[in-house]
């Protein structure tokens, strides 16, 4: 009788070897399905030029949420995910922030976290809207940012209308300075804190001096300087960053010009008193950020202790936004259950999330709700709050 072909000794010989590769292909499969998928957002700020300190604070903050965010094993819509960050560096240049903005879209990426500059960020904005790319923003603080109507586009610290507002009122209500300088670099930013400014302490009755202008790459203040020394001028509110605001004030020192210097977030750093050596700094600067101080936020020391563990540096502004801005971007994702940009971004108009910062929820402009402004100066190098928080 012949032999069932089941049963003919090369097929026998086969039987184990096929029985492995089941078994193999039985592994892999579960195996294969729970493979994380790779999700990457975006971050662009200066990492070069006079900002870099600034713009590389906002990427170790953002860094420092990513890593957090794997710690959990994220699954959004039944899928385990892995997160990354491509990190873009826009010099802080309007031209270069288009730049980077396109090559964010053409890589796909999941959302953005940035602009650092109110000038890169409204020009980039309009890129993120035309390819549907969900903006967080930390840092930017000019009103125009979002009032350019894009559905992309979202702040979590407060502009300058309100930031402007708060040192005006302190201004004129405790400092009583009565004759005010504004001097501001043209930038976006600048321009729009000094304007806010300017129009704040006129509805308070300040006198204002005559408005100074320079560049944003200026490091020679002694023409201006000498023209507000024969005005006596007791306070100069700057619209700029710190790379100039700190030789700024080291030179109204040197000229004589004896008045406090006030200013938005951009000079409201660290580096501004090493800039000015912390011998001209101290209490003669008062400024606020649009978030506040960090010690003072409700994660804030925690965030400090982690962040100077991970990377050795002390917090210079925005980081803890930084952070909050991927969180919030994750957490619209989690509640749309897709991480699909066209699928997500209605949930980050509904967003109501408690973070590093504090409560986070948007007005119908993308605007942070209900963010407390602090006012700070330095004691050395370290920030210290100045006053009631309002």
């Amino acid at each position: 009788m012949r032999a069932h072909p089941e049963e003919s000794p090369a097929m026998t010989r086969l039987l184990p070897s096929l029985a492995i590769l089941a078994i193999l292909a039985a592994l892999e499969g579960p195996v294969a399905a729970q493979a994380p998928r790779t999700v990457v957002i975006g971050i662009a700020g200066p990492l070069t030029g006079g900002s870099a300190n600034a713009g590389k604070d906002n990427e170790n903050g953002a860094r420092l949420a990513i890593a957090d965010l794997n710690r959990r094993e994220p699954v959004i819509g039944g899928q385990k995910l892995h997160f990354e960050l491509d990190s873009q560096d826009d010099q802080g240049d309007p031209r270069q922030a288009t730049v980077v903005a396109q090559r964010l879209c053409d890589a796909n990426v999941a959302g953005v976290v940035g602009h650092y500059n109110s000038g890169a960020t409204i020009p980039a904005s309009r890129f993120y809207r035309d390819c549907g790319l969900p903006l967080m923003n930390p840092s930017s603080s000019s009103p125009a940012v979002t009032r350019l109507g894009f559905a992309t586009t979202f702040r979590i610290i407060s502009n300058d209308e309100v930031l402007s507002g708060a040192l005006a009122r302190h201004a004129i209500d405790v400092l009583h300075a009565r004759r005010i300088a504004v001097i501001d670099d043209r930038t976006a930013y600048g321009q729009a804190a000094g304007d806010q400014f300017t129009k704040a302490v006129q509805e308070r009755g300040g006198e204002l001096l005559a408005r100074q202008f320079v560049a944003p790459t200026a490091i020679d203040f002694s023409p201006v300087l000498t023209v507000l020394k024969a005005q006596q001028a007791d306070l100069v509110f700057y619209g700029g960053l710190d790379a100039q605001a700190g030789p700024l004030l080291r030179q109204m020192r040197e000229l004589g010009v004896h008045a406090r210097l006030m200013g938005t977030g951009g000079l409201c750093t660290p580096q501004l008193v090493r800039l000015a050596g912390e011998e001209n700094a101290g209490h003669e600067v008062i400024c606020t950020t649009g978030g506040g101080l960090v010690s003072a936020l409700p994660g804030g020391p925690d965030f400090e202790r982690r962040y100077r563990a991970t990377y050795g540096l002390e917090v210079q502004a925005y980081a803890p936004f930084a952070y909050d801005a991927v969180m919030v971007l994750v957490d619209a994702m989690t509640r749309a259950g897709s991480v699909d940009p066209r699928q997500y971004l209605p949930a980050i108009a509904a967003t109501d999330y408690t973070g590093v910062t504090g409560r986070i929820r948007f007005d119908e402009r993308g605007d942070i709700r209900e963010r407390p402004v602090m006012l700070i100066t330095f004691e050395g190098t370290r920030k210290v709050l100045v006053g009631d928080t309002k």
